[in-house]
């Protein structure tokens, strides 16, 4: 049997998440969004026909249906586009399904790398196309690091920095449905009022103050997933009880993350955890680390 391609496809935080309007029925955003050590393991190899045969395991991910199943339709697009044969996927999933960690986007992702290595096929332009058409974010997650993402998340602005930031994060057991939030957020700022702070995070990323990225942690999305999840709100009180550097919500929930100076400083807050949530600790990854290359066995 040929050996497979494998890919690594990694979790993102939204440190920030502003929404600046709507335009053609889409939520406008503007966030700042960081590549985390969290990650999928994607296997692929290539088939004699046109077939594209999925498997996913792990957090829940085997009873995805194939409609709504991203990767699955990110290897279909690709397919069609270059004409090319099949493939095998496996996904071995550890982002958590649900958590606004950008599951579902690093594994689109992840594949479109994946069969582009699988065909050997490098275009950079439609790659992208492909990656925008299946996701607001997964644009992104072709490439990871540091980024500014805005418009309805296509707009990708690499941000630099090689800072490594370390996070606690708790990820509640039950879900956020993203269009559920959005409809919620609409409901409660129909009025308009919106808080933004996407460029304050960055300003004091780039001077490497902490603290000052903590107190500019924000997501328009937090308090409409609160309503539609306590749990949310119970997670944010818990990593608040933690003492970080700062906390916040991530995508549109239910995962919360709380800022520490140091990993060791991250490991004992999880040490100190009690709550229903389950804790898992996380770094960032500096630009260019967040796709890492496929590696051929």
């Amino acid at each position: 049997m040929e050996a497979p391609v494998r890919v690594r496809s990694h979790a993102k935080l939204n440190l920030t998440l502003d929404v600046t309007g709507i335009k053609d029925g889409y939520h406008l955003l503007d966030s700042f969004v960081a590549s985390v050590s969290l990650a999928d393991d994607i296997a692929l190899r290539p088939r004699a026909d046109e077939k594209i045969v999925l498997a996913m395991h792990g957090e829940g991910s085997e009873g995805i249906p194939p409609a709504g199943n991203a990767a699955l339709r990110a290897a279909e697009r690709f397919r069609q586009k270059y004409g090319t044969r099949g493939a095998e996927i496996e996904i071995e999933k550890h982002i958590p399904v649900g958590a606004g960690l950008g599951g579902s986007s690093a594994d689109a992702a992840g594949v479109l790398r994946g069969m582009s290595a699988l065909y050997g096929i490098k275009d950079g332009a439609v790659m992208k196309e492909l990656a925008d058409g299946l996701g607001s974010d997964t644009g992104y997650m072709l490439g990871g690091g540091y980024a500014r993402m805005t418009g309805r998340g296509e707009i990708v602005e690499p941000v630099a920095g090689n800072a490594v930031l370390w996070f606690l994060l708790l990820c509640p057991p039950s879900p956020v449905l993203t269009a559920a939030c959005y409809g919620e957020y609409d409901r409660e700022h129909a009025a308009g009022g919106v808080r933004r702070e996407t460029e304050n995070c960055l300003r004091a990323f780039q001077k490497g103050d902490l603290a000052a990225m903590g107190r500019h942690f924000h997501n328009a999305l937090f308090a409409p997933a609160c309503r539609l999840n306590p749990a949310v709100k119970r997670a944010a009180e818990e990593a608040a009880a933690l003492s970080p550097l700062g906390y916040g919500m991530t995508g549109s929930g239910s995962a919360v993350f709380a800022l520490f100076g140091t990993g060791e400083e991250a490991e004992r807050a999880r040490g100190r955890y009690r709550g229903a949530c389950r804790a898992l600790t996380v770094c960032t990854l500096p630009a260019g680390e967040g796709a890492q290359a496929p590696e051929e066995n």
